[in-house]
């Protein structure tokens, strides 16, 4: 038995030693240390030997195994230092890797988020619908006149079966309210869609948050008053915000809504215009139309409703002077906001 384990031990030294590749290495360990292999077989046959010999028997092919362990460690360092030799890059293997940098949030999910926790923090609830709409709940339900320039294809992107991306979520606002009744608190993020040509302040897909409350009693205090709250939240306690007469057709009285400038505390400069005032969006109490096409008693219910641009919010926190770079994915500006995410 002694003589069969040596010309096994010489006969795995000989095939280790023209292993010249990893593959060959595991191959071999196989053949000669595996499950099927000769030397594993021979640890089968000590049942058939007697307690006094099972011992040495068993010394045997342990030293066996180790002889030919030893031989597979040993080539399979030599093939590792043969690969590096080999390497005519000159690179070292032996240094340590290069880290690689965290990545992190867009600066446009960041606000996002922002924009909802505040929301949610004043008891409002988050509510989305699909990007493609009808022309009834993005324009009909928001008594919008058939021939109003935004139904125009040079406004907004028709698709097939009458259908279109929305041009605002207030598409959201109107689904909400053919589901449920009143009270209603709720705020509508998302994506729309318009045909603008891409500029410092446009773009013809862009992020709107928009708000809806319906119950009795809401009037234009409470409008005025959220808006403020959540303009000191975002931009800070010493930001002022006002609000304008303007005109929409799903709001009656409308209003938009400005913030003191972040860049010079409203005192006048370039980012404003001189004239110290921001411009946020657009508000105002829900035309009594809306609600009598939902099936609401105007009568009894009162609401107001809001909406706002993430992409200028972004850009006012973050002093980003074009919105295009939102959208270049160019890495160097997010890593300028390294310390934000």
């Amino acid at each position: 038995m002694q003589d069969q384990l040596e010309s096994l031990i010489l006969e795995a030294e000989q095939e280790i030693e023209k292993c010249s590749a990893p593959n060959d290495i595991l191959n071999v360990r196989a053949k000669y240390l595996g499950k099927k292999s000769v030397l594993n077989g021979l640890y089968g046959r000590m049942r058939e030997l007697s307690k006094e010999e099972r011992p040495a028997f068993g010394g045997l092919l342990n030293s066996a195994r180790v002889k030919i362990e030893a031989f597979l460690e040993s080539r399979s360092e030599a093939i590792k230092q043969a690969a590096w030799k080999k390497d005519s890059s000159g690179f070292d293997y032996t240094l340590p890797g290069v880290s690689l940098s965290r990545g992190g949030l867009h600066p446009l999910s960041i606000v996002r988020r922002q924009i909802d926790e505040v929301f949610m923090s004043m008891g409002f609830e988050i509510a989305e619908a699909d990007e493609i709409e009808d022309e009834f709940h993005n324009f009909d339900a928001l008594n919008t006149p058939k021939d109003h320039p935004s139904r125009n294809l040079a406004d907004t992107f028709y698709v097939e079966g009458g259908k279109l991306l929305r041009t605002q979520t207030s598409t959201v606002q109107i689904r909400v309210m053919e589901k449920y009744k009143p009270p209603i608190k709720i705020i509508s993020p998302g994506r729309c869609y318009r045909n603008d040509k891409p500029d410092p302040s446009h773009s013809p897909v862009f992020t709107q948050v928009e708000a809806l409350v319906v119950d009795k009693g809401i009037s234009m205090i409470d409008l005025q008053d959220t808006l403020q709250s959540f303009a000191r939240i975002m931009f800070g306690t010493k930001v002022k915000s006002r609000i304008r007469p303007h005109f929409f057709p799903f709001t009656e009285p409308s209003a938009e809504m400005d913030i003191s400038c972040v860049a010079c505390d409203g005192q006048g400069c370039r980012v404003c215009k001189q004239s110290g005032w921001l411009e946020m969006g657009g508000a105002g109490m829900v035309d009594p139309a809306v609600f009598d096409t939902l099936g609401i008693d105007s009568e009894i219910y009162t609401g107001f409703a809001f909406g706002l641009g993430v992409e200028r919010i972004a850009m006012l926190k973050y002093n980003i002077p074009d919105m295009r770079i939102l959208f270049e994915n160019d890495l160097r500006m997010l890593r300028q906001f390294r310390g934000e995410l």
